[in-house]
């Protein structure tokens, strides 16, 4: 009998227990940014690893190239708020969305679902004035990350894709460096989750599905076509893509949020987004506008046939400071993204021919 009761009671006790509380909205929006990750209540778990309600993770085709980092994306919409469908730039994200992104490495590059060490989880919050950007840097329990303002240096021991032990130098970004890096119109904005780049499928724990169609059934995006209608973005990892559509991406995601028109290097005209379709503005027999060393003593941005002639593969192959580009982000050459630009600007054909 009594054992009946203390299960009875149990029962009345798990029945009254409080819902999980969902992600916090006042702290997304509060003026200042929250001192630890937890605070906003994005996960659920003290880890970081499971996304709360109505935290949605999601993938780019293209992403941008982080010293060989795994990256975990997710977004926050707001209960009652949805995205608006832009076919090109950014979505229209609502006040009070949260775009995170976790970046981490395994021990071995070749397993990347094994033994996963968390650096730092970036998060971009949309404001009533604008996007704000913080940079939270995990502990070495893996169970709280804190904010870092002035950013940090972690050394990564890591075995990478041909089995080769690597110490990388990761750099987690100060608030001016997150400012440069995301200024579009001399304000910080999104850079990847475009239409375009997120017209692809992810494996969802419902299945696999593609993102646009799967935002649209759940309700978090509004106005957007069927993808076959939407333009999409090439995977430039995948050799069964066109080799242009996949170097284009490529420099898209790796060197347009600073080669644009709207951005910092505007000055250069080197623009270097999806959209650009002038050979000049490109690269292609254009003259750098200030000739230093990051020039490698070269005369022009790609010389169609000749990668090696080619301030843009000088450049993208060096881990100088003040050659290499981009020049933030990285401590390591992209070799694998390297060799697609190399590829690409061989098969170029000769000018004058």
């Amino acid at each position: 009998m009594k054992r009946a009761l203390a299960a009875f009671a149990a029962l009345l006790c798990l029945g009254a227990a409080p819902a999980p509380k969902g992600v916090a909205l006042d702290v997304l929006l509060a003026e200042g940014p929250a001192p630890k990750l937890s605070d906003y209540r994005l996960f659920s778990d003290a880890g970081g690893r499971t996304p709360n309600a109505r935290v949605t993770p999601y993938a780019l085709n293209t992403p941008l190239f982080t010293d060989y980092a795994e990256k975990f994306r997710f977004v926050y919409v707001p209960p009652g708020t949805t995205v608006g469908y832009r076919p090109e730039g950014a979505l229209d994200f609502p006040v009070g969305t949260a775009l995170v992104k976790t970046f981490a490495y395994p021990a071995d590059l070749r397993r990347p679902d094994q033994d996963v060490r968390y650096l730092e989880t970036r998060v971009l919050i949309r404001k009533a004035d604008g996007w704000t950007a913080q940079a939270y840097v995990w502990n070495a329990d893996q169970t709280e990350a804190v904010l870092k303002r002035a950013g940090a240096r972690i050394d990564v021991a890591v075995v990478d894709a041909q089995g080769r032990a690597r110490r990388i130098d990761y750099g987690v970004p100060n608030q001016n460096q997150c400012k440069e890096c995301h200024q579009l119109d001399k304000a910080i904005q999104p850079l990847g989750p475009k239409a375009r780049n997120l017209n692809g499928d992810f494996r969802y724990a419902s299945g696999v599905e593609n993102q646009l169609a799967h935002w649209t059934k759940a309700g978090l995006l509004t106005g957007a076509p069927k993808p076959a209608a939407a333009p999409r973005t090439a995977r430039w990892g995948d050799p069964a893509e066109p080799l242009e559509a996949r170097a284009r991406a490529y420099l898209d995601a790796n060197c347009a949020h600073c080669h644009n028109p709207r951005a910092v290097a505007s000055n250069s005209g080197l623009f270097l987004q999806w959209e650009e379709i002038n050979p000049v503005a490109l690269g292609v027999g254009k003259r750098p506008v200030a000739a230093g060393r990051g020039s490698g003593g070269l005369e022009v941005g790609i010389r169609p046939g000749d990668p090696d002639a080619s301030i843009l593969v000088h450049r993208m192959a060096s881990d100088e400071p003040g050659v290499m580009m981009p020049e933030l982000g990285r401590s390591v050459t992209h070799e694998e993204g390297v060799k697609l630009i190399r590829d690409w600007i061989a098969g170029m054909k000769p000018q004058g021919d």
